[in-house]
């Protein structure tokens, strides 16, 4: 082999890889961006994730591509791994389809018509209308079309260009002792793993397999060791692409790696064994690229047939590896830009995002009340922490529907855009009221103060009516019920009056000698902040009220609330003034 075949094989695959990524993107942009929402919409069981997986890595023509979308979902929330995994078995499974578009450079001619099915004839006809596509129409589609002949072209003539390369080898007896080192299962598993792993791409790995199988030195037993390498190097890219995502993405990550070790351990025990008993004939067969194909297709369906019911005992075996413990991490959110253009998927990860949101503010507000006479430090610094959290929410989901509303959205979609919106502010200030309670509870402690017996008891009916109004709201927020966010107002009204009857029963304490200034000044923080509480989930309710009325007009709403009160308002109001009344104890 001279240098010229080296810089021939070498300038192969740098036009294979090339061309395969031209023909992937062409593909994918000839989707009309489609294949992540169907992807996320379609895996609600295991057959049609795996079905889906498959598909999807057809179409992109890139195993690692499929996985790291479905890694996307983990990561943000919007599918579970049990989801996922089926996924990513679909993708093992698809990305053989390369190696059968990799057979059509093989096809020979004889002369004549038959000559017009030949390689180069079919390259050249291919390139020349991709070409033409690519520069000529101004039409996104087409040109997108053009990308993809123009891909399939380059990938053919890098093939060409490999095997010509190669074709010399079957002469060298260097070569061939290589060839028969590989005969040892676990050394040709590694090689295989390797030529994965730097050609970062299985597809590729194969094509070289299919070059090389030209020469007719390659037999059955070299390349099956070599095959299971590289499915297992696949896993390389996509173990890379999950740094710096959270637990559900390193766990989809591993999942692939992990099911491409255990299918290839099974499959090389059940074959070395069951070739020890009874010697398969076929072990010394000459292979040649469409061979290559079908051991390299057969091997990765019976990975998956082994694999697929034990989906279950995948799934803890990944969370036994990386424990949540062990690897969670701060930020939560894992808004994800690139969702941005498909609304549906960008609306669905506002929602879990603004929800976990929601519940972080409920239970920093839960918790703060909480620490008023039972104070902890420990206790002050989650609410910290989920105060912190607060803020950071707002900053990344106002920024991030921001962007998302200059999107060609449906009518419930800009509906939910707008109540996410218009509601960020004030789940944000309630987890900033819990951290002023909190504070309260502090100084509470540490100055040693105490409240009179009827001061206790009028607090504790202002902490279970702002219990109640949180609960009330946070179930209507996720639920979208109106008729449950009807109710908010009349309770925040109550609130209202409780704080008003709270204070002037202060000021009389005050004037009796009962209750010191000292008190007064914390006594007065607690009420204003669980009075504010109740103005934030009353502005929630509205603004879901209003919106999902048709219009958004709060003061509007409001004005007309208490000016009109209705049946059912006065019912709930008069049903939350009996049940949070204080009694007279002042």
């Amino acid at each position: 082999m001279t240098i010229s075949d080296i810089i021939s094989l070498f300038s192969g695959i740098a036009l294979f890889l090339f061309g395969m990524t031209l023909m992937g993107d062409g593909l994918k942009a000839t989707s009309g961006n489609k294949l992540e929402p169907v992807l996320f919409r379609l895996t609600d069981t295991p057959l049609k994730g795996l079905v889906l997986g498959s598909g999807v890595t057809t179409v992109i023509q890139s195993s690692s591509a499929t996985s790291v979308i479905v890694m996307g979902f983990v990561n943000s929330g919007m599918m579970k791994l049990k989801q996922a995994i089926p996924v990513i078995l679909g993708a093992i499974l698809g990305t053989s389809i390369t190696g059968w578009i990799i057979c059509l450079s093989y096809i020979e001619g004889a002369g004549g018509v038959s000559s017009l099915l030949s390689t180069s004839t079919l390259t050249g006809v291919v390139a020349i209308i991709g070409i033409f596509l690519r520069l000529f129409c101004k039409d996104k589609g087409r040109r997108h079309i053009g990308d993809i002949m123009m891909g399939f072209a380059i990938l053919m003539f890098g093939m060409s260009a490999m095997s010509g390369s190669v074709g010399g080898l079957k002469d060298q007896v260097w070569f061939d002792r290589l060839l028969s080192t590989l005969r040892n299962p676990l050394f040709g598993i590694f090689v295989g793993i390797m030529i994965s792993v730097l050609l970062q791409s299985a597809s590729a790995a194969v094509g070289i397999v299919q070059a090389l199988s030209v020469t007719g030195a390659i037999v059955f037993d070299n390349a099956l060791p070599l095959l299971m390498g590289i499915s297992i190097g696949a896993a390389l890219p996509v173990m890379i692409a999950s740094l710096g995502t959270n637990t559900g993405g390193k766990r989809t990550a591993l999942s692939y790696l992990v099911s491409c070790i255990l299918g290839v351990m099974t499959c090389a025990s059940l074959y070395y064994i069951a070739d020890a008993v009874f010697t398969f004939p076929f072990e010394g067969i000459a292979m040649t690229p469409v061979r290559v194909a079908i051991v390299n297709t057969v091997l990765r369906m019976c990975m998956i047939v082994l694999l697929f019911p034990f989906l279950d005992i995948l799934e803890a075996l990944v969370c036994l590896i990386i424990s949540e413990k062990n690897t969670k991490t701060r930020d939560e959110i894992s808004l994800n830009d690139r969702f941005i253009r498909h609304p549906s998927l960008a609306i669905e990860q506002s929602r879990l995002a603004i929800s976990r949101m929601a519940e972080e503010a409920h239970q920093a507000v839960l918790d703060a009340m909480h620490l008023v006479g039972r104070y902890s430090d420990k206790e002050y610094d989650e609410i910290a922490e989920l105060e912190d959290s607060g803020d950071h929410y707002e900053d990344e989901l106002g920024s991030f529907l921001m962007k998302l509303s200059g999107q060609d959205l449906t009518d419930r979609q800009e509906r939910e855009s707008t109540i996410f919106l218009h509601t960020l502010s004030d789940l944000e200030r309630l987890s900033d009221h819990a951290m002023n309670i909190a504070g309260s509870a502090r100084e509470i402690h540490e100055k040693q103060i105490s409240f009179s017996e009827e001061a206790y008891h009028e607090i504790s009916v202002i902490t279970a009516a702002v219990r109640e109004i949180l609960d009330i709201t946070m179930k209507a927020f996720s639920g979208e019920d109106i008729q449950l966010a009807m109710r908010v107002e009349p309770l925040e009204e109550v609130i209202d009056d409780i704080s008003d009857e709270m204070k002037l029963n202060h000021i009389e304490r005050l004037q009796q000698g009962r209750c010191s200034i000292s008190q007064g000044f914390i006594f007065n923080d607690l009420i204003t902040d669980y009075e504010r509480i109740s103005d934030h989930c009353s502005n929630i309710a509205v603004a879901l009220i209003e919106i999902y009325s048709g219009s958004f007009a709060t003061h509007e709403y409001l004005g007309q609330v208490k000016e009109e009160h209705n049946d059912i308002f006065d019912k709930c109001y008069n049903e939350y003034k009996t049940r949070f009344a204080l009694h007279g104890n002042a």
